[in-house]
């Protein structure tokens, strides 16, 4: 995967207002109909932009008011990342969990080859919804193994300065460390700046990050002279080479950072997979439709708790070939 570093190797260290050219990205609305009924927002993966890290997929559904009904659907070579603002909603899978997601909890599932989950708002009616959907690509060494699934509702907050708060939902951020098990050097952090604050970021300079506006769009430092107002649904990608940002709020603000470790590869995604070529989607199309068969043996996927026959088809496969999402040069 080709890196966009901030400069050759012998060049000095980076300020929070140094460092690569900042590229701002529009979120695309996604409609999602049937028995769904709900609108999204995808900031990940874009043309000019397929991953952050590990991180390959972001959506956020809401702020809305919907009924949930996603049915069981499968998933490979990925973790789900389950962060709410607003609203409840209840995941089953196919280990057992049977648990509600609620604002504060991680919920974080590991496909390994294979998983399936359902998700449903709580109730009949339709609720207030609002929360990020992030999937995390799993490395060569963990993408083939066994399914797990957990859930973390103490995590590390670090004190910014001024009010504001950064909660580290996944990976290292500031010094400090969640609990939650990834395969990959990431981060994954909700940060708040009450109105007025001011703070600076700090940041890992061999990882690359990307800033998504949550509500309030604050002003991002992006060099000496210049600032971007991050705006709701707006993704900020910040490129590798930095030691910090600085980010400051007029009004509440909130701000979720993504970083990592620049992936090991390149990735084939289509549908609900990750996977490194063509013939592993085919593969992994091939043996969740099997499963929708009576009597199907060896399931891969399994079945999901307290569900009946109802499951997500998968779309056809476009009539050419997949190839990996790959990084501008």
């Amino acid at each position: 995967m080709t890196r966009l570093d901030a400069g050759p190797p012998e060049a000095s260290a980076p300020t929070a207002c140094e460092g690569p050219e900042a590229l701002p990205l529009e979120a695309r609305e996604v409609p999602l109909g049937g028995v769904r009924g709900m609108e999204v927002h995808r900031s990940l993966p874009q043309s000019a932009l397929p991953m952050v890290g590990a991180w390959c997929f972001l959506d956020r559904f809401g702020p809305q008011t919907a009924r949930m009904r996603v049915e069981p659907h499968p998933h490979i070579g990925l973790q789900t990342v389950t962060w709410p603002f607003v609203g409840e909603v209840r995941h089953r899978d196919v280990l057992g969990s049977d648990v509600i997601v609620r604002r504060g909890v991680l919920n974080l599932m590991t496909s390994g080859a294979g998983i399936a989950h359902s998700e449903y708002s709580v109730g009949d009616d339709p609720v207030p919804l609002d929360a990020l959907q992030l999937w995390v690509a799993l490395p060569e060494t963990r993408r083939h193994s066994a399914q797990d699934f957990e859930r973390h509702e103490n995590l590390p907050v670090v004190d910014l300065g001024g009010g504001a708060t950064a909660t580290v939902v996944v990976g290292t951020f500031g010094g400090a460390a969640s609990p939650a098990t990834m395969y990959t050097p990431i981060a994954g952090v909700e940060v708040h700046l009450p109105a007025g604050a001011s703070v600076t970021l700090p940041l890992e300079p061999a990882w690359e990050y990307a800033l998504v506006g949550v509500g309030g769009e604050p002003a991002v430092q992006t060099d000496a002279e210049a600032s971007i107002d991050l705006a709701d649904q707006s993704l900020l990608y910040l490129g590798l080479g930095r030691e910090a940002i600085e980010v400051t709020a007029e009004r509440d603000a909130t701000v979720f950072v993504l970083g990592g470790e620049p992936f090991e590869s390149d990735i084939v995604m289509w549908w609900n997979f990750v996977a490194r070529t063509h013939e592993e989607i085919v593969d992994a199309r091939d043996a969740w439709e099997a499963e929708g068969v009576p009597g199907a043996a060896q399931p891969r996927f399994g079945h999901v708790v307290d569900h009946g026959d109802e499951r997500i088809t998968s779309p056809p496969l476009p009539a050419v070939r997949l190839t990996p999402r790959r990084r501008r040069d």
